[in-house]
């Protein structure tokens, strides 16, 4: 039997609460003295999966998706980018701000984790679309990004239009929706139990400890 405590982080990259909660997660993995009793995985979310290849503009997004206003929704950008410099993140929103659609994104996480580079990929994915205002579904960006973590570009690249990897992601992906998952990020603990949303380090810890004492 596994000692490890194994993490399903439901997740996707344009998700700025979902960078926010995994900094206070391993944050709290770190203060714990854990990282060798930590098995983590990224699974594939999409915010947005009918989002069509040309993307929206994120405020336009927002208040049609949301209902929100251009004051709450400015006001939420504020709380995001103050809660991310806390963690040494840079949120860099702007009014060119776009939504994208993640599908190959996800394609390519699930090809890093079979080369044991997902964490890395994810994490130049999240600083690549918030930070540095890339389009993450502009596959020659991914292509970049994919090689900046030191994957091989062409093999990541030409598993995206295979039929057969299309649809091993969607059926992933579907998976964690018909278990009940309907907003990220969702933390899954040892496939057993799960916390919803970006929690403070100490929530984090709490229930890891609470783990390690059964295992």
């Amino acid at each position: 039997m596994s000692t490890k405590i194994k993490l399903d982080v439901v997740s996707d990259v344009v998700c700025p609460w979902c960078i926010i909660g995994y900094n206070s997660l391993q944050q709290a993995i770190v203060e714990l003295g854990i990282e060798d009793q930590i098995e983590l995985e990224w699974q594939p979310f999409e915010l947005n999966p009918d989002m069509p290849a040309e993307g929206e503009n994120l405020r336009d997004h927002v208040a049609r998706k949301y209902g929100s206003s251009a004051q709450d929704s400015a006001k939420a950008r504020e709380n995001i980018t103050q809660r991310g410099a806390e963690q040494g993140f840079a949120f860099n929103f702007n009014d060119d701000s776009k939504i994208v659609n993640t599908f190959d994104a996800h394609i390519l996480l699930d090809y890093a984790k079979s080369q044991g580079k997902q964490t890395e990929l994810k994490l130049r994915l999240f600083s690549a679309y918030f930070t540095e205002h890339k389009d993450v579904s502009d596959r020659n960006v991914l292509a970049i990004e994919v090689a900046a973590v030191g994957l091989d570009a062409d093999e990541a690249m030409a598993l995206l239009d295979n039929p057969e990897v299309r649809a091993h992601l969607k059926a992933e992906k579907d998976q964690w929706t018909a278990a009940g998952i309907s907003s990220v990020p969702t933390v899954v603990f040892n496939r057993t139990s799960a916390l919803n949303g970006a929690h403070p380090v100490e929530t984090y810890k709490q229930v890891l400890t609470e783990l390690l004492a059964k295992q």
